[in-house]
């Protein structure tokens, strides 16, 4: 390890600590004050490693935390992103500690220690290895390339703003790639490159019966229950074999070759392991894939949340006039989520009966991304995991979505290179979310070779 990191190592932990006891939940508009304290906090420590410019940007929304580092032009510009909000802690209970108390403990997977906090892996953790990776560089005397972070506070409400700011910025954030740590591991100790990402349709249902709630006795049996009926359309979106029904939903689905399949399937994978890692007897989903392309390389159709009627304790017994659900749809290249928002609402409204009326409200997308395997970005990067890892990175597609990456393609003109630390049983937007420590400073060690390479292009 770096002799500077080596020396720091206390001090990294407990600034990234800092960061993580603020409960900067973006969701929530009560924790607003948190959010903006978070970002405040970003911005002093990106001025403390050492970055120049640092401003707090002002957007319709939470705002971007922007900082840069000029040595030349003659040398190559690489843009940081990330995010400093966290998805809420819900439910609280099951949290083994204070979700805003960050805690090291020892894990199978992590046994020397892990980050037990909201926001340690996704993203506070992630993106602050690239602040202690910068100082590092910069006390070392040893910054090989410019460097401009953008630190944004909405991702986990689908980056609402960030389009509006990018597009009043493309002069500050011109660069020639951007570089985000956003993403997993595929196992531990096996580094890896995550080269493609879903996209994203996300919609609410509501379906309307009757003009109130009834009672379910004198009206049971004689009117449409619109709980009953949207359970029975839910079960109509998937045939047998698992496929989506949507008329026109695979149309535009690229369909991999068997080399690259082959290539993907490289990354180690244990079915046996997956499953036990979930408490599951078998698996599910569509046939003639296996699991790790089933949530990768092709598209699915999700229930995120169903309700209605009454839920509390005892019973009452009602028809409720309304049910409703939230629906995700992930993406594979080159489906469009606008168009498959409008693909689903066609269908969604065809197969409901007339006893009942249906309304569907499109919320966040994101298209999905495919970053070349020949591109200089994505070369610097295997050079770096390869030699912290003493073993060649290997090709990953993931099935979550990060909708600001098919973004900075579009309006920077730039491809994202995808080198997160993270893993999967790192539980993120779950109770007892951590991120091992080992893997932080792994991190911290990696980045700065990928500019060292990434100099060299």
């Amino acid at each position: 390890m770096n002799k500077y990191i080596q020396d720091n190592k206390k001090r990294f932990i407990d600034e990234l600590f800092q960061l993580l006891r603020i409960p900067s939940v973006s969701a929530d508009p009560s924790f607003k004050n948190d959010v903006l304290k978070a970002a405040q906090q970003t911005a002093e420590f990106l001025k403390d490693a050492g970055a120049n410019s640092v401003e707090v940007c002002e957007t319709p929304g939470y705002p971007v935390v922007y900082g840069d580092y000029f040595i030349s032009s003659d040398l190559p510009t690489v843009l940081v992103y990330g995010h400093y909000d966290v998805q809420p802690a819900d439910p609280i209970e099951l949290w083994s500690s204070d979700p805003f108390d960050p805690q090291i403990r020892n894990t199978p997977i992590h046994p020397n220690g892990a980050i037990f906090a909201r926001g340690a892996c996704d993203d506070k953790g992630q993106f602050f290895m690239h602040l202690k990776a910068f100082e590092t560089m910069v006390a070392t005397n040893n910054v090989a390339c410019n460097i401009k972070f953008m630190i944004e506070g909405e991702e986990e409400v689908g980056s609402q703003n960030l389009d509006w700011f990018v597009k009043k910025n493309h002069e500050r954030l011109k660069c020639d790639v951007v570089l985000i740590s956003d993403t997993g591991m595929v196992a531990p100790g096996v580094p890896s490159l995550t080269t493609g990402l879903r996209g994203l349709s996300y919609v609410e249902v509501e379906v309307t019966g009757p003009n109130r709630d009834l009672h379910s006795g004198l009206y049971g049996g004689a009117v449409a229950n619109p709980i009953n009926v949207l359970s029975n359309m839910i079960a109509r979106l998937h045939d047998d074999k698992k496929k989506i029904t949507i008329p026109g939903f695979y149309n535009n689905v690229a369909t991999l070759s068997a080399q690259e399949r082959a290539e993907l399937a490289q990354a180690p994978f244990s079915l046996e392991d997956y499953k036990k890692a979930l408490d599951l007897a078998d698996i599910d989903g569509e046939e003639d894939y296996s699991t790790a392309e089933r949530n990768s390389i092709r598209p699915s159709l999700d229930v995120n949340g169903i309700w209605g009627g009454y839920t509390g304790d005892g019973a009452k017994t009602v028809i409720a006039s309304k049910a409703y659900a939230k629906i995700s749809m992930r993406l594979v290249p080159h489906q469009d989520p606008d168009e498959i928002t409008e693909l689903f609402t066609k269908y969604f409204k065809s197969i409901a009966p007339d006893s009942v009326k249906i309304k569907v409200t499109p919320h966040h997308g994101g298209q999905p991304y495919v970053c070349p395997t020949d591109h200089p970005g994505y070369d610097a990067a295997v050079r770096a995991l390869s030699d912290s890892y003493d073993k060649k990175a290997v090709p990953v597609r993931s099935g979550g979505s990060i909708p600001i990456v098919a973004l900075f393609e579009s309006e920077l003109k730039v491809k994202s290179i995808l080198m997160g630390f993270g893993l999967d049983s790192d539980a993120i937007h779950s109770p007892d979310e951590h991120f091992g420590l080992e893997n932080y400073f792994k991190g911290i060690e990696t980045i700065p070779l990928f500019y060292k390479y990434f100099a060299k292009k």
